[in-house]
């Protein structure tokens, strides 16, 4: 696969590289990335700081390094409680029948109205700024998509041979859903995962950019774009440096997660 897939090795190693960074953030960032400094206000890169400072005298090569940890952790946790909530959502919505059926695909097709980042913006309003918030509302945002496809995969599922039989065994129904539904909806749970933590990542920062989302002086990579955009005409390092790290983290994603899709469906490895 690795040979196969050269942009595929690529983006994964470009992805290992942020995982890294985010694991040994503090041995590897040069400064505080919280640290302000009057003396050293929007240096430019080179010398001791090496991607500059912004204007507040943070290093940006730190606050880089500490935002690969916030990008991830809120894009990797958001991604997997959105996951759980589309796998209980989906699995009973494959399963009901009748208004409970309706009612279910009715919550299902709200979520998914609109677009994960006007959802998260709402949540955000009812439940305030921070970390963990954004966590929250990202992985409600995220659920209707997933729902959707667990939903589309128990319907299959159900209507096979072996399912059947086991209904005309008197097999109890949670036995069933144990031992023949969750197995075969897990795996292709697992690649929409991959596929949704670069969106998660890219919503989360846009509430940052915003200005609803992580609050100062947290060094979130949206944060910083926005706290730069102002200085942009004489200091374009400043929104430039955690602009590149974002786009080079979702590109990178978003190629693996298309490899992990391509090499492990069996649908599009057939073509």
């Amino acid at each position: 696969m690795f040979v196969r897939r050269p942009f595929f090795t690529l983006a994964l190693l470009v992805t290992l590289g942020f995982v890294l960074c985010a694991i040994f953030a503090p041995q590897l960032a040069p400064f505080d990335p919280r640290a302000q400094s009057i003396e050293a206000m929007m240096v430019p890169p080179g010398g001791e700081h090496i991607l500059g400072t912004d204007s507040y005298g943070q290093d940006i090569l730190s606050r880089i390094i500490y935002g690969a940890r916030y990008a991830l952790l809120i894009g990797i946790v958001s991604v997997v409680l959105g996951a759980a909530g589309g796998l209980v959502l989906g699995v009973a919505a494959g399963l009901a029948s009748g208004w409970v059926e309706w009612m279910l695909m009715r919550v299902i097709d709200s979520i998914l109205a609109l677009p994960s980042l006007i959802l998260a913006v709402a949540f955000i309003a009812i439940l305030g700024q921070g970390v963990d918030k954004v966590v929250i509302a990202v992985s409600l945002s995220l659920i209707g998509p997933f729902a959707r496809t667990i939903r589309s995969d128990v319907l299959q599922v159900k209507s096979q041979l072996f399912v059947e039989a086991a209904g005309l065994m008197s097999i109890p129904r949670m036995t069933v859903i144990r031992r023949h539904i969750l197995p075969n909806v897990i795996f292709p749970l697992f690649v929409q995962v991959t596929i949704r933590v670069s969106e998660a990542i890219l919503v989360s920062s846009s509430l940052s950019f915003l200005g609803i989302g992580v609050t100062p002086p947290t060094p979130d990579w949206g944060l910083m774009i926005a706290e730069g955009r102002g200085f942009v005409s004489f200091a374009a390092w400043m929104s430039g440096m955690p602009g590149l790290a974002l786009a080079l983290l979702l590109i990178a994603l978003s190629i693996v997660g298309d490899g992990v899709r391509e090499e492990f469906d069996p649908k599009l490895r057939s073509n």
